[in-house]
């Protein structure tokens, strides 16, 4: 079966950290570009961060850009998201994504439909 797995999410407090990981079962990660996004509650879902598949190049929405850093270790076929002082703001439910893409950017992100995890609740509050 081919899917791909959201882990990490969590409770934390306004200025804490937490690191998402999307492991990938039933293929490899190797050709494909990852994506990272969130839908808060009442809002549409958002593109938040992303990665090409060689790793080379990253894409960060500007509201996370210096605290959300994407990463990947193609040999664990997983990609993660650290996520550094979060705010309320930050609050969703956070989805990996994954298309076929053995070149090129990640962006843009109409461009994710291959596969979608079942997401991973982060919730920051006081």
């Amino acid at each position: 079966q081919l899917q791909l797995v959201e882990s990490g999410g969590g409770l934390v407090q306004p200025g804490g950290s937490l690191r998402l990981s999307c492991a990938a079962s039933g293929f490899t990660l190797d050709y494909y570009a990852i994506g990272w996004f969130r839908q808060a509650p009442g809002k549409e879902r958002e593109g938040v961060s992303c990665t090409s598949s060689s790793g080379g190049s990253t894409y960060y929405v500007s509201s996370v850009k210096g605290r959300f850093t994407i990463s990947r270790d193609n040999a664990k076929n997983t990609v993660y998201l650290q996520m550094n002082s979060l705010n309320p703001e930050d609050t969703g439910v956070y989805y990996c994504a994954a298309v076929k893409r053995p070149w090129g950017l990640c962006v843009p992100w109409s461009i994710y439909g291959d596969y979608w995890g079942q997401g991973t609740q982060v919730t920051v509050s006081s």
